[in-house]
């Protein structure tokens, strides 16, 4: 909501991004013979390959990707400053 001035009412801390955890997902199993939806899951999560590693926000909505595959995926949470906890 802005007042007649165009300022946010929330205040100039509102607009600031919240910084997101990320999560380093690497394929440590092939997807050949596993169920289709399993590989359209590691599709969905960016890896193509055994070895292949994407960087993901940690949302419900990838940890629900990451909960189907688990046999197949490896996961680490990267704290802000770039290393791996």
């Amino acid at each position: 909501m802005t007042d007649a001035a165009g300022s946010d009412a929330a205040g100039p801390d509102a607009a600031r991004p919240v910084p997101e955890a990320t999560l380093a997902v690497t394929q440590v199993r092939s997807a050949i013979g596993t169920k289709p939806k399993h590989r359209g899951t590691l599709r969905a999560l960016g890896l193509r390959g055994i070895g292949k590693t994407n960087v993901l926000p940690d949302r419900p909505e990838i940890r629900g990707m990451i909960a189907r595959v688990p046999h197949l995926v490896e996961v680490r949470r990267i704290d802000d400053h770039g290393g791996a906890k």
